[in-house]
């Protein structure tokens, strides 16, 4: 039976202020997506970033089929002790060579880990729909992107971004936004995929997470009132309980890779697949 490791980089209080608005933390969210997409998996949940928190051995990561991170509030590029924590455990999982994949924050994390810089995105954030992204040449061959098309949106929230990769990395694709929208990283012993968008969220959860942060929105000029950040939202909701509604694609101005939770999580599926092979396993059905 696989077992996953799934690292939630948010500190306690923002686990419980997550629960509280959505029902699950970061990494909890991650566990029951994955048991959806592979039922029968174990999965171990650990926040490496807290002070408590205990160091993981390369020898103990090692006993996990692959490592998951998850998005949070973490800024990397702050010397603070959480983040540095949390560098660490990325920087074990490179050396003990498990199979790694992250979103947003998880992107970031192990950017950094490696060698990369992330900042404070200049002029906004990406907020509910990261839109057109594309992938490089590179990343038209690579398995974390089989079977997207050439242009697609996908669930985001974020207010920093990766500025430079880290050496042999390989950028796999990007938007008008933010440069670096998923890539490959080697470092040590490890590969490591990511994205900065998030294909292991419910629509509920995307729009639950941009209503909390009306007020930031407006201020980054995405909106020009915080009722207009809830209108969103509660579209964003509405496609959740009904994917297939064409007035509600219509009036976010989105498709199936964007509203169909089969098409939204290809990534994870794809990352899925490929330990799946690596232990001679079946692909998991489409």
């Amino acid at each position: 039976m696989p077992h996953y490791l799934i690292a939630q980089s948010e500190r306690p209080d923002e686990r419980e202020a997550r629960r509280a608005r959505a029902g699950k933390s970061s990494g909890e969210t991650y566990a029951a997506t994955l048991r959806q997409l592979e039922p029968g998996i174990a999965t171990t949940i650990v926040s490496p970033a807290d002070e408590d928190a205990e160091p993981m051995s390369v020898e103990r990561l090692c006993s996990f089929d692959a490592v998951f991170l998850t998005g949070s509030p973490m800024h990397v590029y702050e010397d603070t002790a959480p983040v540095r924590r949390q560098i660490a455990f990325m920087r074990c999982v490179f050396a003990a060579g498990v199979p790694s994949f992250g979103s947003c924050a998880g992107l970031q994390i192990a950017v950094t880990a490696a060698g990369g810089r992330v900042r404070k995105m200049p002029q906004r954030m990406e907020a509910a729909i990261a839109r057109r992204i594309s992938a490089t040449p590179e990343g038209r061959d690579h398995p974390l992107l089989a079977g997207r098309p050439p242009s697609w949106d996908a669930p985001a929230i974020h207010s920093d971004e990766v500025c430079e990769l880290p050496p042999g990395a390989i950028l796999l694709a990007g938007n008008a936004v933010t440069r670096v929208q998923a890539a490959e990283i080697r470092h040590d012993r490890g590969v490591f995929w990511g994205v900065q968008y998030h294909p292991e969220l419910a629509l509920r959860e995307i729009a639950i997470a941009v209503a909390a942060q009306a007020a930031e929105l407006v201020k980054s000029g995405l909106a020009l009132r915080e009722s207009d950040i809830e209108a969103r939202a509660a579209e964003i909701d509405a496609l959740h309980d009904d994917p297939d509604s064409r007035s509600l694609r219509w009036s976010l101005g989105v498709d199936g890779e964007f509203a169909e939770e089969r098409l939204r999580r290809r990534e994870i599926v794809n990352f899925l697949n490929h330990v799946r092979q690596q232990r001679g396993e079946t692909p998991l059905a489409d």
